[in-house]
């Protein structure tokens, strides 16, 4: 295996001509990116050196299988399975699903402020990776044979802390290796994986919908296969040599809940644009299989075929869209523009989702959905590790980004079912206004970042 695919010491200077592959160019100096003062405590950074295309090509199966595996019970399969326990009462996908998101919002920090002080043989991140894994195998037995709604919650919370945690330990070691000039792209390529994994996943659990069991463990294992791959041939490397500076402290483990927005000013903004978007994005996707089900007067286990078809098609504008915007946005070295894009072209899939009573009106409104989550996704990622406080914290940090996606992903199931709801006559629920606005959230996230981050044109 070539050392420079592997987590470097940073206690000396990197060994003369080391061998490369994919092109891979010599160690940068360690970085506080985005020129912003870094904290005076935590471990230190290691190197970034330019990362050749099968590193990429692996992060990407990893990142796929991650997303496989929580995606697919988030789209489809917990919503199965709240049916078939308590017909009609599809609000409580939303307390559970919240319920989940909020305990990993809580844990996120200390798992990250944990990761960026491990030292093992296997690395800062892997040992995350592996046990966030199981953890999530294991849950999804659980969710599968629970007899009730309030079990198939206990269990889906150690599947969403174990799959986001495997999750983000390949997202934190993206922010340990990728350098500026390489974010958009990387960024882009690991988005599409994102974008592709739940339709692809979807139409697996369709396959085997003749069984609970197996519709929630046959995308969840091959989910962990691919996720386990990635350690495996691109191994992160001993990190036992690895400079730290300061103990974990009491004061050290509440900081890593938040940060200085006034010291930090880019990072504060982009990570409020991050989560007013995102606030608007799971106001239009946790109730999907039962909007489609009401618009297409469908029972609801036959829309995880209308979903898979949707999801097919729009993979195409999916891939096009995070790797155009990525490309495009390391090569004019512009990111902000893509996101005000990706924002804008949300509203209009949103407002054609609002309105729409038959597949292909639906369909246009999800392909433009799909394309505008890839562009924005793709490009705000190589913003945030733009201005990223410190890279050698990057596990606490990339933890408080999430933050920004998380407490939406918690605090949206839980708004939604009270908009459904307005102005309701009859059995039918408002899933226009639901739409309409998340589309205006949306669209003041892309504004946010457009006009306040200043670091990152």
């Amino acid at each position: 295996m070539p050392q420079n695919d592997r987590d470097t010491s940073v206690t000396g200077p990197p060994p003369a001509e080391p061998e490369r592959e994919d092109g891979e160019e010599h160690a940068e100096p360690a970085q506080r990116d985005g020129g912003q003062p870094a904290d005076t405590l935590g471990p230190t950074a290691p190197p970034l050196k330019k990362v050749g295309a099968g590193y990429i090509s692996w992060m990407m199966i990893g990142n796929f299988g991650a997303s496989l595996a929580l995606m697919v019970p988030l789209s489809y399969s917990l919503a199965l399975r709240i049916s078939e326990l308590t017909p009609g009462r599809e609000e409580l996908l939303g307390y559970v699903t919240g319920s989940a998101q909020f305990v990993y919002l809580v844990l996120s920090p200390l798992i990250g402020f944990w990761s960026d002080r491990t030292r093992s043989r296997l690395g800062r991140r892997t040992p995350f990776l592996i046990t966030g894994t199981v953890l999530g195998v294991i849950a999804l037995f659980g969710v599968s044979a629970a007899p009730t709604v309030f079990l198939v919650g206990l269990s889906w919370v150690v599947g969403m802390v174990g799959w986001s945690t495997a999750g983000q330990a390949i997202q934190n070691v993206q922010a340990d290796r990728v350098p500026e000039e390489q974010r958009g792209r990387v960024s882009a390529l690991t988005g599409v994986t994102s974008q592709v994994a739940p339709v692809i996943g979807i139409g697996i659990a369709y396959a085997v919908a003749s069984s609970t069991l197996l519709v929630f463990l046959v995308p969840g294992v091959l989910g962990a296969a691919l996720l386990l791959l990635f350690p495996v041939f691109k191994p992160e490397g001993d990190s036992r040599e690895l400079v730290r500076t300061g103990d974990v402290t009491l004061r050290g483990l509440v900081a890593s809940y938040g940060f200085s927005p006034r010291r930090y000013p880019d990072f504060g903004w982009n990570w409020l644009g991050r989560f007013v978007f995102f606030m608007g994005l799971y106001f239009n996707t946790t109730f999907g299989t039962f909007f489609y089900a009401q618009r297409l007067d469908l029972p609801i286990k036959e829309v995880a075929g209308v979903v898979a078809t949707i999801g097919t098609i729009g993979i195409l504008a999916a891939a096009g869209g995070a790797i155009g915007g990525g490309f495009l946005s390391d090569k004019l070295g512009r990111r902000k523009l893509f996101t005000l894009i990706g924002s804008g072209v949300f509203v209009v899939g949103a407002v054609v989702e609002a309105f729409a009573h038959s597949l292909p009106q639906l369909v246009i409104g999800a392909v433009l959905m799909q394309l505008a989550i890839a562009v924005f996704s793709a490009v705000d990622q190589a913003i945030v590790f733009a201005v990223l406080p410190d890279r050698a914290q990057a596990g606490r940090y990339l933890a408080v980004v999430a933050f920004a996606q998380k407490i939406p992903s918690a605090i949206a199931p839980l708004i939604a079912p009270l908009i459904i709801t307005i102005g309701v006559t009859g059995g039918e629920k408002n899933y226009t206004q639901l739409y309409l606005s998340g589309a205006v959230l949306a669209l003041a996230g892309g504004l946010i970042i457009k006009f306040k981050v200043r670091s990152v044109r």
